[in-house]
């Protein structure tokens, strides 16, 4: 099996690890090293995987950077063929790691797969992190097969199957460490949220596939970073977002939709605030106020992006709106979306 590192970030964790980190050795090693990347954590994290867990290899972050520069920062260390981004708070299952490895070795052009992402409090339903894959509609709102918006399915085997998708969750996503590098890795102005979809939209656009894998199955905790109700994961959404439109999204309309989102996006704070939740109104106006303010910033990045673009136009990118699906038709699943 090629050479495979299980990279968990970790950043004052510790709980976390204590309750998954056994099972990820128990099913990763040998077909994988397990590795700590850790982001400058006060608790005992650190401590703990060295006394408890001496098999698992540690590279330790001068800061915590977020996600995306968490990882990239880490990953600038350890040597492998792929990576597996997993989340600290994850159970895998037995035979979670071959499955995919495989598949990916069947084919160079496929540079990222996710597993079935279950929810860990509620086995027999998907999880808002990637469910069983990520597409996203033309104003750049993503969903998944089993996630549309908050609207979770119970896994009845209709996803099983393994497809192209648009993303794959930074819950548990294997990457190809080279196109890992050569994309530029998960973007640091994002922190968190919404760098895995603007990663694998960079390797989309370069020419090469992105899988769901559902005979590996993992199950989510979620929110242990950020909960849904927090106003600066709203803050994070809506700016990031908008980044990733205006990075990655094809050169004749992607104005358009930029404009298009500022109008979905006004509606949606106007909701925030009849309903009187002020601080999230104010995260929607600050997203945007950020976005403007870095736009000369997004353009250079996206011409040099453009330098190595092979096909802007993905089938996994539907070409209406899922919003007008769900809010007015009353679509609320991924096959009801799709018609």
């Amino acid at each position: 099996m090629p050479h495979t590192a299980v990279v968990i970030l970790n950043f004052n964790g510790v709980k976390y690890l204590k309750q998954f980190l056994a099972g990820v050795c128990q099913h990763s090693i040998p077909y994988a090293e397990v590795w700590l990347a850790d982001n400058a954590s006060t608790d005992e994290s650190v401590a703990y995987v060295q006394k408890e867990f001496p098999q698992v290899k540690i590279v330790v972050n001068d800061v915590n950077g977020g996600f995306a520069k968490g990882y990239n920062d880490a990953l600038k260390k350890i040597r492998a063929d792929y990576y597996v981004l997993l989340n600290s708070d994850v159970e895998v299952t037995a035979n979670w790691i071959e499955p995919i490895i495989n598949l990916m070795d069947s084919d160079p052009k496929i540079a990222a797969c996710q597993p079935k992402i279950l929810a860990y409090h509620q086995k027999e339903k998907f999880e808002y992190a990637g469910a069983a894959g990520g597409f996203i509609d033309k104003w750049g709102y993503p969903f998944c097969r089993g996630r549309v918006f908050f609207e979770t399915e119970t896994d009845e085997g209709q996803y099983n199957d393994t497809v192209d998708v648009f993303w794959a969750s930074g819950a548990a996503m294997f990457v190809r460490a080279n196109l890992y590098h050569q994309s530029g890795g998960l973007d640091d102005d994002f922190f968190a949220h919404m760098e895995e979809i603007d990663l694998c939209w960079r390797l989309k656009n370069m020419g090469y596939r992105i899988m769901v894998c559902p005979q590996s199955k993992v199950y989510h905790v979620g929110g242990g970073t950020l909960n849904a109700e927090s106003p600066r994961k709203t803050y994070l959404n809506f700016r990031n977002n908008l980044y990733l439109l205006l990075k990655n999204g094809k050169p004749y309309d992607v104005m358009l939709r930029i404009y298009g989102r500022m109008v979905l996006d006004g509606v949606a704070g106007l909701r925030f605030l009849l309903r009187g939740d002020f601080t999230h109104f104010w995260a929607v106006i600050k997203g945007h106020f950020v976005f403007y303010s870095q736009i000369p910033k997004l353009l250079k990045k996206r011409n040099q992006l453009g330098k190595n673009v092979v096909n802007y136009s993905h089938t996994e990118m539907v070409d209406h709106s899922i919003v007008y699906a769900f809010f007015v038709k009353g679509s609320k699943t991924f096959k009801q979306i799709m018609k």
